[in-house]
């Protein structure tokens, strides 16, 4: 597996062509009551073309603006990627937002996502944040992954992605 940083004239539909964002989801946490409980509740999640064209356009604009976006190849093909804005914010500026982190189905598991996380936490460190905000998809799939690699629920929630997700859960990642 290659890792690399992307550069926005990289960073095209194009680049996503042997991408699979599939995820049949069964079980997701619902905040009920103050609680995060697991429920029953079937999807897909399965990106349109729309989709892929708005993250092109995201990754893009992240690129451009100075954050990070960087990848994982294998045979040249693009199989995961994650992305933190560079905008610090919070009470005390202490956060980065990790914008997006997503592995091809058939290369879940297979330790891509923990690499790329590790390297989104490095590169949030070097430009002086304290931790991570993560607005996480709300598959049990997920959130285990979020919380194997040591995020809790963040202790101060980034409106924006409150009111773009209302489902997701707003965790936090210390970077030690």
């Amino acid at each position: 597996m290659e890792y690399r940083t992307l550069s926005e004239p990289e960073i095209t539909r194009e680049l996503f062509g042997c991408f699979i964002r599939h995820q049949t989801v069964t079980k997701c946490l619902r905040r009920e009551n103050g609680q995060w409980t697991v429920r029953e509740d079937p999807f897909t999640d399965n990106w349109s073309e729309n989709d892929y064209e708005t993250l092109v356009q995201c990754l893009k604009n992240t690129a451009v603006s100075g954050g990070f976006v960087y990848g994982a190849f294998a045979g040249g093909v693009l199989k995961g990627f994650v992305s933190v804005e560079s905008e610090l914010f919070g009470s005390r500026k202490q956060y980065l937002d990790l914008s997006s982190l997503h592995a091809s189905e058939e290369m879940r598991r297979s330790g891509i996502g923990r690499t790329l996380f590790e390297a989104a936490k490095e590169w949030a460190k070097e430009k002086g944040a304290e931790k991570l905000y993560i607005s996480a998809h709300s598959a049990i799939e997920s959130q285990a992954f979020y919380e194997a690699m040591g995020c809790v629920d963040a202790l101060e929630y980034h409106q924006k992605h409150v009111e773009q997700e209302p489902y997701d859960r707003q965790m936090e990642c210390v970077l030690a």
